[in-house]
């Protein structure tokens, strides 16, 4: 395919990713787009004759052909959704752009991805939770993605670039500059440890309405959100909500309730909008990472609820490990009379620590 009429097609005004993709479902190509008539695309459900009319008249297409000379200059690649080295978890969100410039030498489809956001306003507890996970995750191999804005983003970066991980910034402008400049050092260094990635074309300004669409392709690219410090309100709180929306898992770091930037993080758990983690075992926990011999005993370790007595510890251990099982089952591995169990097995009913199922069976709940 030709790669101006795909840079084109991302210019054209009042069509979005959505809009694109219509577009593509109805045409077939970016190419056929533009050679369509006006009747044929006027036809397609969401396309205004406005839209249509931009389209006919070709202009976004020098537009594209000058945008393409300034990447092939400045050896930034052209991602069409298509494409194989398009990062595959983004392509399966319904809104991730149909195109994208990067540059950079990392993968875009690794193994395990997290994205790590947070406040601009980073406290030194912030700052020792992102420095502490990125080290633990080290072995992992993971590639770290966020924002490159201050605070936890580019924390979050150099840590990354420091422990040798591949790290991705998501820029909220084009790739003709940086922002904010005071990070051009270290997205220089990104570059070899990873890339800077967008979907705006040379030209665009780091305007504000461009950061909540960028927070979109951090959410999407990642296995999982991580928000470590977060006021109420914030862009961080947005890239959480998007990542759920895409199903994605997402986690936060508790913090004092009397701190303005742990506020968001809490507000996350009680929500159950987020995961509580307390450390990168927590993590691997979750995601079923298994690293290192500690992270499998955490994925061992049994959390008993409160106030069961020593007896129910055993019951609660048993059911942990199989799900469910009949009362014969726990009986015999308990190597107690079915008439001691039972009386355990009601008390726990009633204290709402399992169910009892038809034949006997019993459950945690």
């Amino acid at each position: 395919m030709n790669k101006i009429e795909q840079i084109a097609l991302t210019k054209i005004k009042g069509i979005g990713p959505k809009l694109s993709r219509l577009l593509l479902a109805y045409c077939g190509n970016a190419e056929s787009v533009f050679s369509s008539s006006k009747k044929q695309l006027l036809s397609i459900p969401g396309i205004g004759p406005a839209s249509v009319d931009s389209i006919l008249s070709k202009s976004y297409l020098k537009e594209a052909e000058d945008e393409l000379n300034f990447v092939e200059k400045h050896n930034i690649q052209v991602l069409w959704i298509e494409d194989d080295n398009y990062p595959q978890r983004l392509r399966h969100c319904e809104d991730a752009p149909i195109l994208l410039y990067y540059k950079g030498e990392g993968n875009l489809n690794p193994q395990k991805v997290v994205s790590i956001v947070g406040t601009r306003n980073a406290t030194s507890y912030g700052k020792r939770i992102c420095e502490e996970l990125v080290h633990d995750l080290k072995d992992l191999g993971i590639q770290v993605v966020s924002g490159l804005a201050y605070g936890i983003d580019i924390h979050a970066h150099r840590l990354a670039v420091k422990n040798d991980l591949s790290t991705i910034g998501i820029l909220g402008h084009g790739l003709d500059r940086i922002y904010p400049a005071a990070h051009r050092e270290i997205a220089s260094r990104m570059i070899q440890h990873g890339g800077l990635l967008t979907e705006f074309p040379s030209g665009t300004n780091p305007d504000k309405q461009n950061f909540p669409m960028r927070n979109r392709i951090i959410a999407g690219l990642s296995d999982v959100t991580i928000v470590i410090e977060a006021a109420i309100k914030g862009g961080a709180l947005i890239t959480a909500e998007i990542a759920n929306t895409y199903n994605r898992d997402v986690c936060a770091f508790p913090g004092r309730i009397d701190q303005e930037y742990s506020a968001g993080c809490n507000y996350l758990i009680k929500t159950n909008r987020a995961h509580l983690i307390r450390h990168a075992d927590d993590l691997c926990y979750l995601m079923n990472w298994e690293r290192t011999e500690v992270a499998k005993q955490v994925k061992q370790l049994t959390i008993l609820p409160p106030g069961l007595t020593k007896d129910e510890q055993k019951v609660y251990n048993f059911l942990k490990e199989h799900e469910q099982a009949t009362i014969d089952a726990i009986a015999l591995h308990l190597d107690w009379p079915q008439s001691k169990l039972a009386i355990i097995l009601l008390e726990m009913e009633i204290n709402n620590h399992l169910l009892s199922l038809p034949g006997k069976v019993y459950k945690l709940i």
